[in-house]
């Protein structure tokens, strides 16, 4: 019998099989209680091409006196800046990789901040 975390990577799994056969770079999504972290990995996934988190400095600032980073508001803000940096390093169009989580709540608040920044998926 799997468990829950187990679960999610054997869902995590199948979708980067699918996302490799496309040939496109993939925006990663990963959240925890405190944090959700958002990573754009290159076509053939060797490199990384940008990444953002609520635990970096400049985003927990932003953020106001408690730097909560586990609330939708922390993910669109993460979103806006994984768009504006891939788009910096000239990436356009990603495949959108939720790691297994249920694309509902922060991960839906980032990926529709990234949208609306001009991020294709």
């Amino acid at each position: 019998m799997l468990n829950k975390k187990q679960q999610r990577l054997r869902r995590a799994r199948q979708t980067r099989m699918r996302i490799a056969k496309i040939g496109i770079a993939r925006l990663m999504v990963n959240r925890t209680n405190l944090h959700i972290y958002a990573t754009v990995v290159s076509e053939d996934g060797t490199k990384v091409i940008a990444t953002a988190s609520t635990a970096e400095a400049e985003i927990r600032k932003s953020l106001g006196a408690t730097g909560k980073g586990g609330n939708a508001a922390a993910a669109t803000v993460v979103g806006k800046r994984i768009a504006e940096k891939a788009k910096a390093a000239g990436v356009e169009k990603v495949a959108f990789d939720r790691s297994g989580f249920a694309y509902h709540g922060r991960v839906k608040a980032l990926a529709d901040a990234a949208r609306e920044a001009g991020l294709q998926f």
